[in-house]
């Protein structure tokens, strides 16, 4: 399938050098068409070593190389004042996943124990006590319209009786979509789910709802596994971006904690300005209301 790909593109740039140029955002000159041949020439080669090569690791690590390549490229664009940023910070996303791509079939296809183990899937484990009880938090749960009440990276969630429907946040602005289903459902005690075959990211999880100690209120446990394009890899480049796994999930869980005990989740500075700046609370609101027709008391 990368072997198909490279040749296709590699074709593309080869032949329509100004035109591939254009759709990523960058200027068409001289220099710009002569780097779109050469990088055309070097996915051509690269296609025809995956092709060749069976189930050789060697030319899929080049065809990484060469990815790393286009990202400095991408990089030099962005910094160099030239037009069409958007599309160029959407090129450099669509690079960065193919990069993740390209990592998880070459370390998979590796005989190296090691860097196998680096596109194993992401296995995380978080938990919180808030301070209701587990019929209340199991209720509100259950009803899986109200995850992306707290879950930051949801859209919605569509129950549709045997399987939901989950839209989610993407890179660049865009966004995936996927079918899940519940495998078991304990009433105040578990609820664990999949998703169906077909979903772009393969995932399954649970979620736990326990005494706490003493019987102060309830500990929420949530164990997710699932297969992130380039596994531990994509995991660990998705750490600098701040979207790694397990810090959304534990932040996931303390807005739910909010949600429940509050009606509402508190917006910390950092949380509304973006880069640096002088910490300062939120000028025109403190908290945004969650749970108006949820059905959470």
């Amino acid at each position: 399938m990368l072997g198909v790909f490279s040749l296709t593109l590699g074709l593309a740039q080869l032949s329509a050098p100004e035109r591939v140029a254009g759709l990523i955002g960058l200027k068409n000159n001289s220099r710009t068409r002569w780097a779109m041949r050469a990088i055309g020439l070097r996915e051509v080669l690269s296609g025809l070593g995956i092709l060749a090569s069976g189930e050789s690791a060697g030319p899929l690590w080049g065809r990484l190389a060469g990815d790393v390549v286009d990202l400095g490229l991408l990089g030099r664009g962005l910094t160099g004042g030239r037009q069409r940023r958007g599309r160029l910070l959407a090129t450099t996303a669509a690079v960065a996943g193919v990069a993740a791509v390209d990592a998880y079939v070459a370390a998979k296809t590796s005989r190296n124990e090691t860097i196998q183990k680096l596109v194993a899937p992401v296995h995380v484990v978080r938990s919180i006590t808030i301070n209701l009880p587990a019929e209340q938090i199991y209720q509100f749960w259950r009803k899986l319209e109200n995850l992306p009440k707290f879950m930051s990276h949801l859209e919605s969630v569509q129950d549709e009786g045997h399987t939901s429907r989950w839209r989610a946040k993407a890179p660049a602005g865009t966004h995936v979509e996927w079918q899940a289903e519940i495998t078991l459902d304990r009433p105040n005690e578990t609820i664990a789910w999949r998703s169906l075959e077909g979903a772009s990211v393969p995932n399954r999880g649970a979620v736990c709802f326990k005494s706490s100690p003493h019987r102060r209120g309830t500990e929420v446990v949530v164990e997710l596994k699932y297969e992130a394009p380039g596994g531990a890899v994509g995991a660990t480049i998705a750490k600098l971006f701040g979207e790694e796994p397990g810090q959304q999930i534990a932040s996931d869980l303390r807005r739910l904690k909010q949600v429940l005990e509050t009606g509402s989740v508190v917006h910390s500075d950092a949380s509304i300005h973006h880069g640096m700046h002088a910490a300062r609370p939120a000028e025109d609101t403190e908290t945004t209301k969650l749970t108006e027709g949820s059905g959470a008391q």
